[in-house]
């Protein structure tokens, strides 16, 4: 089998002839590929080039094109801080109450210049892969995540529990149209498999009832859309999502990439014939700041965890830091076998 059956086999629920590897790896290919987070942002080629150096290095089956964490904030005006070396980060909100909502410019995110960095990648990884390998279009802004951005974090937080909830869908129907246009961007360059993040919609800032009413209508929204053009959707929420999973599955995703605070037991229990996990290795305790043997360890122990399950993708539970050794990496990988 090609990477590229593998990874979709594992989102059909079919059975693969080894464990299929996408690794949650930017920062990691930037690095080890010379490239400054400044220069990854907008060059498309150097960011296709790092990731073929990735796949041509670990072998795995499958790439995540993502590259910045505030990619659809900024591209709908959100202020962001481009660091020379670090992820994207927004500086600010975009508006000081959800009555500025009505007042935005309708989203059109195509010309924005990490759109096009993104597009541009898959583009050539397409090219060059043809179907052998996976590409995966990401962008870390599911609709309440990014509303989150539009708004700033701590008031959205506040607008959640205080503000009148139309305001609040009005702001999220504005931010899907961004997604939106995003996941048909995407699909029109080429990847073979859509997604986003929607970090903040997780137990760990919100309540699992505020998720079921602000967060999983416009992800299952994004699910269809991605389903209506022909690809397969992955959603992935940071932190402990035990308590959502069922919900998560709800919106329809054919893959969630948890986080390694959610118990993988508990997670094959619940995907079981539904979805496939992706993930969960801890990025920075254990492959960032472990050893080649605590690697070992405890990618063997989600192994024999998901042993007889198809739909399984090996990956860490959130984005792999830069400085993570090689040595691990490839432990992880070597542990996976042939």
């Amino acid at each position: 089998m090609t990477g590229r059956e593998r990874i979709l086999a594992a989102l059909r629920g079919e059975p693969a002839d080894r464990t299929p590897v996408m690794l949650h790896n930017f920062l990691m290919a930037a690095r080890e590929n010379g490239l400054t987070m400044a220069r990854f942002r907008r060059d498309g080629r150097a960011v296709a080039a790092s990731f073929i150096r990735a796949v041509e290095t670990y072998s795995t089956d499958g790439i995540l094109v993502d590259v910045s964490t505030a990619m659809l904030a900024g591209a709908l005006g959100v202020p962001v801080d481009l660091p020379e070396d670090l992820p994207a980060r927004c500086k600010g909100p975009l508006i000081a109450s959800l009555e500025a909502v009505p007042d935005l410019q309708p989203p059109d995110i195509a010309g924005y210049f990490e759109i096009e960095t993104a597009l541009e990648s898959v583009r050539i990884l397409k090219a060059h892969f043809g179907d052998a390998v996976a590409v995966r279009g990401n962008a870390d802004q599911a609709p309440f995540s990014l509303a989150a951005m539009v708004r700033g974090l701590d008031a959205w937080m506040m607008d959640l529990v205080e503000a009148d909830p139309e305001r609040i869908r009005t702001l999220l129907d504005y931010c899907f149209e961004a997604t939106r246009q995003f996941l048909d961007l995407m699909a029109e360059a080429g990847a073979d498999i859509l997604s986003n993040g929607d970090s903040p919609a997780g137990p760990d800032l919100i309540s699992p009832a505020a998720y079921r009413r602000f967060a999983q209508p416009w992800e299952k929204a994004c699910a269809d859309r991605a389903h209506s053009l022909g690809k397969p959707y992955v959603l992935h929420i940071c932190g402990n999502t035990g308590p959502i999973l069922a919900d998560m599955i709800a919106t329809g995703a054919d893959g969630l990439e948890l986080d390694y605070k959610t118990d993988p037991r508990q997670a094959r229990a619940a995907l079981r014939g539904r979805a496939c996990l992706i993930g969960n290795i801890d990025p920075s305790g254990v492959l960032a700041l472990g050893t080649p043997a605590e690697v070992e360890d405890r990618t063997r122990e989600l192994l024999e965890i998901f042993r007889g399950e198809p739909r399984f993708i090996l990956n860490a539970g959130c984005a792999i830091p830069a400085e993570t050794p090689a040595a691990n990496l490839r432990a992880m990988l070597d542990t996976r076998g042939d």
